[in-house]
């Protein structure tokens, strides 16, 4: 997940959504699909090439149903390979605002996931676990809704360095809180590089390190079938 260094075609759903209002790439994924600012911001529009069409199509259920209790976008509407929200106020933790102020992100980030993991219902949940969490993943330290690719670029801070929200919500699902901690820490290294980031998140999120079950989830991460997470960006 990266932003875009060159040139990208707007597919002909995006210009038709937008009609007229302007149009950027501000996302691309190692699947192939991007994700298009219309309006300054206003709308989004996410395009996935065919053959991971579904991944949008199982978003678009989990966004409005944790909609109801937590800040993630609101579905306008949604196609075969293509998912049109509203925007939120906010920036990406990994936006060029936060480069010079990583505990700043992490701690967003930490008090991000806390926020949705206390606000989710998991008995209300209708959806399974994550798909690259394993089916018979160790007894849960304390089992949640997990956004189930928690990585920094899916929290959104606001200006004044807070937790605002999150998006890319296509692999929610019910796991141990752990699932999410794991590859969260793991992606400041990503994002920000070496420091005491994993720390400042976990005390953000209000949790001690527990090393075996980070261990466990991120090997589960990395032994995904495909190599990504559901949602992928």
């Amino acid at each position: 997940m990266t932003f875009p260094t060159g040139p990208v075609t707007v597919p002909d759903v995006v210009d038709h959504i937008a009609d007229g209002r302007d149009v950027t790439a501000v996302w691309v994924n190692e699947l192939g699909g991007t994700t298009f600012s219309v309006g300054a911001g206003a709308e989004f529009v996410k395009v996935y090439p065919d053959e991971h069409a579904h991944l949008l199509a199982a978003e678009a259920p989990r966004l409005r149903w944790a909609r109801r209790f937590t800040t993630v976008p609101e579905v306008i509407d949604s196609g075969p390979g293509w998912l049109h929200t509203r925007g939120l106020p906010g920036r990406s933790a990994v936006d060029p605002r936060w480069a010079d102020e990583p505990r700043t992100a992490a701690r967003a980030i930490g008090a991000g996931l806390r926020w949705l993991h206390d606000a989710l219902p998991v008995d209300d949940c209708p959806f399974g676990r994550p798909s690259w969490v394993p089916r018979d993943a160790p007894a849960a330290d304390r089992l949640v809704v997990c956004h189930g690719d928690a990585c920094s670029p899916n929290t959104l801070m606001a200006d004044d360095g807070t937790f605002a929200g999150h998006v890319d919500l296509g692999d929610l699902g019910v796991a141990d809180r752990w699932a999410d901690l794991a590859v969260a820490t793991l992606s400041l290294d990503w994002n920000f590089g070496a420091g005491d980031f994993q720390a400042v998140l976990l005390d953000a999120y209000g949790v001690a390190a527990d090393a075996e079950r980070v261990a466990y989830y991120r090997r589960a991460w990395d032994s995904a079938d495909d190599g990504a997470p559901a949602s992928a960006g």
